[in-house]
Formats: structure tokens, sequence, C-alpha cells
């Protein structure tokens, strides 16, 4: 269709899921063209066209072609004002200007350090068993330290099978040093969130928006894992909030699309 909403990417990207959850807040009809992106030069022809360099997304708006997630946002939101959610931009220069500080707060502040903490989460083991039973769970923030220290002697000293070879050890302490770097800035946010929040419904004031929106993708990943799980959780406030937009119904379908693209797809 001549036109057409078009999403070139696959849902598990935080990038993709951060516009097709605008998408379907607006009622915005789109086609999803799925682009794995582990498949190097197997791409669709096409898109390598309009993603030489292979990035996770692109979007088309008749004559629009934009790759940035957030400025996606902003395009669809200003676009089609005037359906769907009619909110998530908001109507007057205040409520604009609010909620572009906290989308740029999401994009400068909170987005690196929650990507690198579930980063590192993947590489480090887990928790001892009685943690992830309740045994430490009611302390939040004692559990986060426990988490953080306790990777050292899972596999850092040596594992069943005895000692690990250097470049793993290297490796785990590496993971290790980014999980207790990533997770000091963003408990810093987490701690400016709860503030706000006690304030404000959501983020940008008493509304949904783009500002909270934004965020979906990756406070998803960090619900993931009880490790991350527990900074959101010990906060009263951000606990609340994140509750209340994870449970959105387009965030809810936009996990439901979180599949790997069909061995059958042409692409």
């Amino acid at each position: 269709m001549p036109g057409a909403v078009k999403v070139f990417g696959s849902p598990t990207s935080a990038e993709v899921a951060r516009v097709l959850a605008c998408l379907f807040e607006k009622d915005v009809e789109f086609q999803l063209i799925r682009v794995d992106s582990f498949r190097g030069a197997k791409r669709m022809p096409q898109y390598l066209k309009l993603q030489p360099h292979g990035e996770a997304l692109t979007f088309e708006d008749g004559n629009v072609t934009l790759v940035e997630s957030r400025k996606i946002l902003r395009h669809i939101a200003d676009k089609y004002k005037d359906q769907g959610n009619t909110e998530l931009i908001g109507t007057g220069a205040l409520e604009r200007s609010s909620i572009e500080q906290w989308l740029q707060t999401e994009a400068q502040s909170f987005d690196v350090p929650s990507a690198d903490l579930v980063y590192s989460l993947a590489f480090l083991p887990p928790p001892p068993a009685q943690a992830q039973l309740g045994g430490g769970k009611a302390k939040g923030a004692e559990c986060d330290e426990q988490d953080g220290g306790g990777e050292r002697q899972g596999r850092g000293g040596g594992g069943r099978n005895g000692e690990m070879n250097p470049a793993h050890r290297q490796k785990v302490e590496e993971m290790r040093q980014l999980f207790e770097k990533s997770r000091k800035e963003l408990n810093k946010v987490l701690d400016i969130y709860e503030q706000r929040l006690d304030e404000a419904e959501y983020l940008a004031g008493d509304k949904f928006t783009l500002a909270d929106l934004s965020h979906l993708p990756k406070a998803d990943a960090l619900a993931s894992d009880p490790r991350s799980l527990s900074m959101i959780q010990s906060r009263r406030n951000v606990s609340r909030w994140w509750a209340d937009i994870s449970g959105r119904e387009s965030w809810k379908y936009i996990k439901s699309l979180n599949r790997p693209p069909s061995a059958e797809a042409p692409f």
C-alpha cells in the first residue's frame, strides 16, 4: 500500500519495540517487516539499501525515513496527534517541555546503564539458591549487594570443574565491574524517579506520555532478572509506576510479538 507506515526490524529489539508500542497507542496502521539482525548479508536487499550499516530499525512513513527510535516517537505523536492516545505528546508548551525533559533523561541517563546492567547479568552466574528462594529477598538493597559480590563466588574462584581459564576469569571480572558501575549509576537515576513519582502519577505529569513509553523496553529487560528487578521493587513509587505502564494493552501485545523471525522468512 503506497504511503503506508512500515517498520523494518525485529520486535526483540528495544528500538523497534519502543516504536511499535507508540504505533499501537496511536492506532496507526503499519506493516512490520521482520529483519533478523543476526543474519548479516542475508538480510533483504531493500532493507540494506535503507540501512547499509545494518542498524536495528528503519521506519518509513510515505516520503519520511527515520532510524532513531525517539525521533520516530515524536514524528508519530505529532503527525497522528488526533487519533488513538492523544495525550502522548502533550497539549501545550508546558506539557511538551516536561515530556521532552524526561525523554532526554531516559535517553541520556537511563538507557545506557540499564543496557549495561542487563548485558553484564547475562554473563554473571545467578545468585545463590537461597537468595532466589527468598532467603534475602526482603532486604532489597542488601540483596543487590549480595548479587554483585556473590558473582565472585559463583565462578570467579573456581566452579564445579575447578579453576576457570584466564580469559574466562577476566571476562567475568570485567562483567562484575560493569555490573557494579551500571548498578550505581542506575540507582541514582531511579532515586530521582522515585522522588518525581511521589509528586505525579507519571514522569511528565498525571498522564501516560512518550516520557513513560520510551522506558518500556529497557525497564522490561531489568524486570526480567530478579537481581535487577529488586531495584524497581525496592522503590514504592517506581514499582507502582512500572506495574502501571507495563500493564498497558499496547505493551502486552508487543511482548507477544517477541519471537525470532520465522525460519521460512525470505529475509
